[in-house]
């Protein structure tokens, strides 16, 4: 990772509506890994990245975990997207019971996997 790169400072937009969600869970574009699904549209409309980052009660039952996994998924997200990820696309995060466990470097490095696996690993030149 560079951290003088201009993509850094790239802003992401955040999804919070039922609606993108259920859209991007229609793609049926996802990847799994130990600590996360990542859903990917990559047909959005914008020349911008989005995300969002859901947990379920089964996934974690009490509301503490369920958060602890949307807060380092949602920093996972804002770190490693903006340079890594492919503009114009949109980004859903199903926290897995791992992420409580599992380090932040191995889940970077299942993130750029994941992207790369989907098609959706910017260009790194």
């Amino acid at each position: 990772m560079v951290h003088g790169d201009i993509k850094k400072n790239k802003t992401i937009g955040r999804l919070k509506k039922r609606a993108d969600f259920l859209r991007l869970n229609r793609t049926q574009t996802k990847w799994i890994t130990p600590s996360f699904v990542l859903q990917v549209d990559k047909s959005a409309s914008e020349n911008k990245q989005n995300f969002g980052v859901t947990v379920t009660k089964k996934t974690a039952p009490k509301a503490v975990s369920r958060n602890r996994i949307k807060r380092r998924l949602r920093h996972l997200a804002s770190q490693y997207l903006p340079e890594f990820g492919k503009d114009s696309c949109d980004y859903v995060f199903i926290g897995r019971e791992a992420a409580l466990e599992l380090g932040f470097q191995q889940m970077a490095k299942d993130l750029k996997w994941a992207l790369k696996r989907l098609e959706c690993l910017a260009d790194q030149s």
